[in-house]
This record gives C-alpha cells, structure tokens and sequence, in this order.
C-alpha cells in the first residue's frame, strides 16, 4: 500500500522518518519554513539506539567518520573539588561507547538522503495548523495543502500542531562551537562538565568535524536561568567570562575564541508530553511528542527511535489505523520512562536547590559507584533501559 505522506519538519526526526517511508515506496512531501532547510541545534550524543537506527538507513559509518567517540561523562563539583558524575559506557558493555558531532554534520546526511530516495523538500512553508479529519495542512501565508493520508507532526518543541508545554525548564543553555585547541587539557573521549551547586554548569564536549577532512571541533555549554538571558546580553562579555574561568579555569583558553555575544546561541528547554500521540489522520514524533530537558542527552535518538518504529509500523500493517496505534505501543514506555528520569535528573544538576546539590555531592555520588549502580548509569546515557530496539526487532551493534 503506498500512501501520500507530509511531514512537518525538517529536523533530524523529520528527514528519518522521510527516508525509511520514501524506500518503502510511499510519496513523502516535507515542509520547512527555512528558506532553505538547516539545523537548529547545538553538537549532540548519539547513543547505541540512534546508532542502531542509522545503521538501518545506511550512514553510521559516515556518522562515527565525522563524529568522536565518547567513553564517559565526567563532572566535578567545583565546590569541593569531588567528582559527581562518573558514567563509563563500557561498565554495560564491552566497546560500547556514544558518537558526539554536528548536528549540521547529521542534518547534511539526512537532508542528502532524503533528497536521493525521492522526497520531496519544500522550503520556506511555515506549518501552522493541521486538519487531521482530512488531512490537510494551512501554512504561514495562509495556503492549504493535502489531501494527504497522513500527516506527521515533527516540528519539535515548540510545535504549533501540539499542545503548549506546561512546564517550561527554569534552566536554559549558552553554547557555542569552537575549535579543538592544539594545546587542551580536555579529554577528547569524554563530555566533561563543572558544577558549583546546581545554579551554574560549564561543559565540553569534542563534536567532531564537518567534513572528513576537517577541523576537529568541540562544543562548549554555558548552564544559565531563562530569565537571565536577556540581562546577559546587556552586560559586557567580560564579566560572564570571568564568572565562566572562575568555575573552569582551564577553559580560559576556549573562552579566547568567543569575541561577541551573538557567538553563543541560547537554547531553552521545556519538558512536556503531548497527548493524544495520534488524532485521527495526524501523529506526533520527536520532541512534539515528548520533549525533556537535554540532561540525558537522548532528544535525537528518540526522534530516530520514533521514526523507524512510525515506519516499521507501517511496513507491517496495511490499515493505517492499526499500524498507528502499533506505533504508539512499541513507542510509548520507553517515552514515559525517560520522561521520567529526565525530570528526577534535571534539578540535581540544573536548579536554584542547595539540598539537591549536597545531596548529590555527599551521597548520590558515592552511590553510584557501587554496582550495580554504574551499569544502570550506562544503561540510562545510552538509552539501553527499556530495551527500545528490541520492541523494534533491532540489535545493538557490538
């Protein structure tokens, strides 16, 4: 059965979800409202489930190419100098390990992809509502377009096809790209960051190169309350870059690169499920489904997720009703749970709680030495709990 599918979205669930539908032969149209379709982001964690899920397109190889290989996450408390995240991926598996890089590294191969198999891209079409009795889509400038038998929502966030998020994260994030350092102290296997309590965190994390011969870069993360943005822009960069070397001196040496306050691009966050997944002719992937705080890093790996299980549901039952509901099941615990460790994480590590932070200093972080707590540490980063790739019929690679 071949359908005449719309995505809305360009993003890295979006252009999955277009990949797998165009090879099995259905018609996939795109809509981005970027003149031309770019990412939006800052470098990222591929995990073994998002891995998987590149594998089965064909550009894992291409990604861990371009990307860096992580071994751990590593954290220090700057207040007393203990070390309060300590996440090795192979205490789960031998050779498991994460891929940071790019996300414009990974959107490049998408978009690339999805153009090779036969969607098709429309740009500058800002999607605003949605009929799903019909299966039509109204854009920006007020033009509708469908009928189409499905349409999926992959907006993100802050999707004007999803319900508004009711608990918008008191903590957002300055980051910026930057290049490896021919002289650094940081470790090129690790995303390393520094807490003093839980009101300020500093990481970097090696985000690879563009291209296969290019410059080795990293991504730099500045933790900072939502409502204080707009006074930090205000203020000199001297002073924030004072504040930022006092918690880590050694990146004095990356804080050399940025010049001006538009070099850090400021992402806020929210944490919000949308319900219901599927209403009639629409259904939500991605962070317009379940969006969470970034502190298990799995926002792109669970869009991949959703998009082959979107599509492997499809592949395995004709009627579009039944297969959407498949979908929603093989989906929806996995999404709750990290639903759930996202919001419990979060405030330890980014919030005004000065009981959280002792708590995690002197007691958490001892504990989770102690097996087997590191092996669900490394099961929670990668996004092994659950067994979401099994509900798929997919394997880890080794």
């Amino acid at each position: 059965m071949s359908l005449n599918i719309a995505i809305a979205g360009a993003g890295i669930g979006g252009l999955a979800a277009a990949i797998l539908l165009s090879r099995d032969g259905h018609r996939v149209t795109i809509y981005d409202q970027f003149d031309a379709p770019r990412p939006v982001g800052a470098g990222f964690i591929l995990q073994e489930t998002g891995l998987t899920i590149l594998g089965e397109l064909g550009l894992r190889e291409q990604v861990e190419a371009l990307g860096a290989s992580l071994t751990r996450l590593h954290g220090i408390s700057a207040d007393n100098q203990r070390t309060v995240l300590n996440v090795r991926y192979t205490a789960l598996r031998k050779r498991l390990c994460g891929v940071s890089l790019q996300r414009c590294a990974l959107f490049d191969l998408l978009y690339n992809t999805a153009l090779s198999e036969g969607a098709e891209i429309v740009s500058s079409a800002r999607i605003i509502t949605a009929i799903p009795s019909t299966g039509h889509l109204t854009r920006g400038d007020g033009q509708t377009t469908g009928p189409y038998d499905l349409l999926i929502d992959a907006l993100g966030v802050r999707s004007p096809l999803s319900s508004r998020s009711r608990h918008p994260l008191t903590f957002g994030a300055l980051w910026a790209t930057l290049d490896w350092p021919d002289e650094s102290a940081f470790d090129a296997g690790a995303l390393e960051q520094r807490y003093r309590r839980a009101r300020q965190m500093a990481g970097v994390m090696p985000s690879g190169q563009l291209t296969p011969d290019g410059k080795q870069t990293l991504t730099y993360f500045w933790s900072i309350r939502a409502d204080a943005h707009t006074d930090w822009k205000k203020a000199p960069l001297d002073d924030w870059k004072k504040q930022a070397i006092a918690l880590w001196p050694e990146t004095e040496l990356l804080l050399e690169q940025i010049t001006c306050h538009d070099q850090l691009t400021f992402a806020r966050y929210d944490h919000r499920t949308h319900s219901p997944v599927v209403r009639e002719r629409l259904v939500h992937i991605g962070d317009s489904w379940h969006a969470a705080s970034p502190q298990l890093g799995q926002g792109a790996n669970m869009a991949l997720l959703d998009a082959y299980a979107l599509a492997y549901a499809l592949r395995d039952h004709p009627d579009i009703d039944v297969a959407l509901k498949a979908y929603v099941k093989m989906r929806r615990g996995h999404v709750r749970l990290f639903q759930a460790m996202s919001w419990m994480f979060t405030p330890v590590y980014q919030s005004e709680s000065v009981v959280l932070a002792w708590l995690r200093d002197w007691l958490a972080a001892p504990l989770s030495r102690i097996p087997p707590a590191p092996q669900i540490l490394a099961g929670m980063v990668s996004g092994a709990i659950g067994r979401p790739l099994k509900r798929l019929g997919l394997k880890p690679g080794d």
